[in-house]
């Protein structure tokens, strides 16, 4: 594996169960809590599929316009591809074989810029990244901690375990936990919802945050906050943010 420069940053890296879990909107809500607090806070979405910048469609182009920041999406997404796909095939499809050397490269001009970066991956952690990485090898390279964003929902006690497990392997620090309920999911139809948090917090030793509600209207940094302050547990997330090393 090839290695860039050592740097320091000061970041969490927001990574996820799966996809489409809630990684965007917990990210654009952290971020705008932080630069609510005074924190000049940028976001960073590495590699990103299933739409092209200028769509509107796109993670980037939503954590900018949710948070209010001022910046080019091509800067915050430096890899973009059309297909919904994984990024290495998406990637792949359009001639582009992606390095990790590149990936973090293409973030570091963003390091200079802020003083914290929010960090969202793309899927979950064992995500093929590129033909010999997964996104938790991107993740263990920046030397930040994760914070894991989960399902609400059932099923979610597995897959935020086998989460920790493979972050734990390659000794990457974990916040936490936010549980989040989606666009899709009805709580008052799902008795596991009540429990879920305890027993995530009981078999894996994490700690659960807060669970983030549904938003029922768009969302703007002022309704992040509000929603962060009202269900979000944030300290930890203040301690986490420590100069980090990226690279190395």
């Amino acid at each position: 594996m090839n290695k860039v420069s050592m740097e320091t940053i000061r970041g969490l890296f927001v990574t996820g169960t799966d996809t489409d879990v809630g990684k965007t909107v917990v990210t654009a809500a952290i971020t705008a809590m932080l630069r609510a607090e005074g924190l000049n806070a940028g976001v960073w979405k590495p590699v990103q599929s299933g739409a092209l910048l200028g769509s509107g469609l796109t993670d980037a182009e939503w954590l900018l316009k949710s948070t209010g920041i001022i910046e080019r999406p091509e800067a915050v997404a430096p890899f973009t591809f059309e297909a919904p796909l994984t990024p290495m095939l998406a990637a792949k499809q359009v001639g582009v074989n992606l390095t990790l050397k590149e990936i973090i490269a293409a973030g570091l001009p963003l390091t200079k810029r802020y003083e914290a970066l929010l960090i969202e991956g793309a899927g979950g952690v064992a995500v093929p990244l590129t033909d010999d990485t997964l996104m938790v090898d991107l993740i263990s390279e920046l030397r930040i901690p994760a914070l894991i964003v989960a399902r609400s929902s059932l099923g979610t006690i597995n897959h935020t375990l086998l989460t920790a497990s493979f972050l734990r392997d390659r000794e990457v620090p974990i916040v936490g936990v936010i549980l989040n309920d989606g666009e899709s999911m009805e709580p008052h139809d799902d008795p596991s919802v009540a429990t879920n948090a305890q027993l995530i917090e009981q078999y894996s030793s994490l700690k659960v945050l807060g669970r983030f509600p549904r938003l029922q209207a768009e969302a703007t940094p002022e309704m992040l906050i509000h929603t962060v302050r009202k269900t979000i547990k944030f300290e930890p997330i203040r301690e986490a943010l420590a100069v980090q090393t990226i690279g190395g």
